[in-house]
């Protein structure tokens, strides 16, 4: 594994972690979910590497090896994200035959990377993620993540954070980053983050080939919401791979896939070799 420094337009710094599989192997840029740091994706990262797939995993800033951390008078979102520290990584990566892709929040964030820099990839993986739009939730679950992210702003200016650590969801994150996806868990949309135009629109025009790979109970992620990022898609190829307990190896959730990652990374080595 090699590490690649990363310096943003901002002067953020992080660390891009790199699962070698040799030369002119294809490539994964994967992007972590919402306060996870990049080495938890190792495992993942790996087994890409041993089926022929080079893996760079970006560090979300405010995490792991990123030069900052959420507090008052220290805040971004979406904005910076996608304007300074992705481009920032995607320009680490080099040329090559590059996917995007990501987990949760990451799996968001690939899509709209790849709307801002379509030349630069061929295709996308969507793992464990969808629009957190709350009306593709049901029952408690919907009254619950919609309660949620009405209380976002309000919590976040008290804090001048997220105080994702004691709220059992997240970690440590920037106020305006919470707040940026509690909009889209009210509206449904995505919103301009300084392109002069709203992201949804963005997305519309992107036609890549796309897998998405979900898990049985994963009730983070609804189907529907799956189908709801996929749906703001231009053209392409769409392909579903699902996951239970039998496929996966162990309880097809959120996030225990990470811990056997072996049969995620198995379907999108060979969608990979399959694409066009």
């Amino acid at each position: 594994m090699e590490e690649r420094r990363v310096t943003a337009a901002d002067g953020h710094v992080a660390h891009l972690r790199v699962h070698g599989a040799g030369t002119g192997a294809p490539g994964l840029l994967w992007l972590p979910a919402l306060g996870v740091p990049a080495n938890k994706y190792d495992a993942f990262g790996q087994a890409l590497a041993g089926l022929g797939v080079t893996c760079a995993v970006h560090e979300w800033r405010g995490n792991g090896s990123s030069s900052l951390r959420a507090r008052r008078g220290s805040d971004w979102g979406y904005r910076e994200l996608l304007q300074h520290d992705l481009p920032a990584s995607i320009a680490a990566l080099g040329a090559g035959d590059w996917r995007f892709g990501g987990h949760s929040l990451g799996g968001q964030f690939a899509a709209m990377a790849a709307a801002r820099q379509p030349s630069a990839c061929r295709g996308l993986v969507l793992a464990a993620t969808g629009v957190p739009d709350a009306r593709t939730f049901t029952g408690r679950q919907r009254l619950g993540i919609s309660l949620f992210a009405r209380s976002l702003p309000v919590v976040t200016a008290i804090a001048g954070y997220y105080p994702g650590q004691h709220l059992n969801f997240a970690g440590r994150e920037a106020g305006r980053l919470m707040r940026d996806w509690a909009a889209t868990v009210r509206s449904g949309r995505y919103l301009d983050y300084g392109d002069g135009e709203p992201m949804d629109a963005m997305l519309a025009r992107l036609a890549l080939p796309t897998l998405g790979l979900r898990f049985s109970d994963d009730w983070l992620v609804p189907e529907a919401s799956l189908r709801a990022l996929v749906g703001k898609l231009g053209g392409g190829t769409h392909r579903a791979e699902v996951f239970d307990a039998a496929r996966l190896g162990t309880a097809p959730d959120h996030f225990r896939w990470m811990r056997r990652p072996e049969a995620p990374a198995a379907a999108i080595a060979n969608w990979i070799r399959l694409s066009p």
